[in-house]
């Protein structure tokens, strides 16, 4: 039986802020999650590394290497593998996410609500706000969940990026907006593993003090990373960022080498 997935990309997570993610940490202590830490590819932008996530190649190999490319993604994402292989894909996720895997320029009027088993990410509620709230961005990813039934749902969260961006990564708003999409973990993950459905989740790139991730330090590249629920015993945590693609279709069951 195929699996179900669950890949939530928590923008802008450093690994610093982990302890944050309370949840999450009893997870890890209840054996019900493991966690380790891994490098962002260069740049870490965010554009460059949703696609390196999505694809398992670093951007100088996709030449996506600045916010601005707007371009499709110039290798098979997890979508189009998912779609070629007759599985049903959902995202609630920023439209650079749509921009990327499904056709560009987004069109906000046209492409905000997306229903086309044709595309690779079949359904879709893309927002074009960084300041739209995690609790509204959870509340449209379980809509998609049981109006769908997706073998993959994407859940994407701009609240800790955008308070980063305004404060920096070492505020109390930065380190609130992480405990609050721990709080949204609380209360979804329980959810998605009656429902059958493992979890993935990372982040794209960290945060500096500054309130940028455009630079190549530390504190910028080091991201946490999860695999969660009954599924995860079965399968390798990962040792680079680019294995993160290919570890989603391992858990689907549809990974080709």
């Amino acid at each position: 039986m195929t699996r179900r997935l669950v890949f939530v990309l928590l923008d802008g997570l450093a690994a610093t802020a982990k302890q944050s993610l309370g949840f999450l940490k009893a997870l890890e202590e209840a054996g019900l999650a493991g966690h380790c830490e891994l490098t962002s590819e260069l740049p870490t932008l965010s554009r460059p590394l949703y696609a390196t996530l999505l694809c398992g190649l670093p951007p100088v190999q996709t030449g996506i290497v600045r916010n601005d490319a707007k371009m499709l993604c110039p290798m098979p994402t997890i979508f189009h593998q998912m779609r070629d292989a007759g599985l049903r894909t959902a995202a609630a996720a920023y439209y650079w996410i749509s921009e990327l895997c499904n056709h560009t320029p987004f069109d906000a009027d046209h492409d905000r609500l997306t229903d086309n088993l044709e595309m690779p990410i079949n359904h879709g509620l893309f927002y074009t706000s960084d300041a739209y709230p995690d609790d509204e961005l959870f509340r449209d990813a379980e809509w998609l969940r049981l109006r769908y039934e997706p073998d993959m749902l994407f859940v994407h969260s701009m609240g800790i990026d955008y308070a980063g961006h305004a404060f920096g990564a070492d505020s109390t708003a930065y380190r609130n907006a992480a405990r609050n999409a721990d709080a949204l973990l609380a209360r979804y993950l329980p959810r998605w593993f009656d429902a059958g459905y493992a979890a993935l989740i990372t982040s794209d790139h960290g945060m500096g003090d500054d309130g940028s991730h455009a630079d190549a330090t530390e504190q910028t590249r080091q991201v946490p990373f999860w695999l969660a629920g009954d599924a995860w015993r079965s399968l390798s945590m990962p040792a680079r960022q680019t294995e993160i693609a290919g570890l989603a279709l391992k858990a689907l069951d549809i990974y080709k080498k």
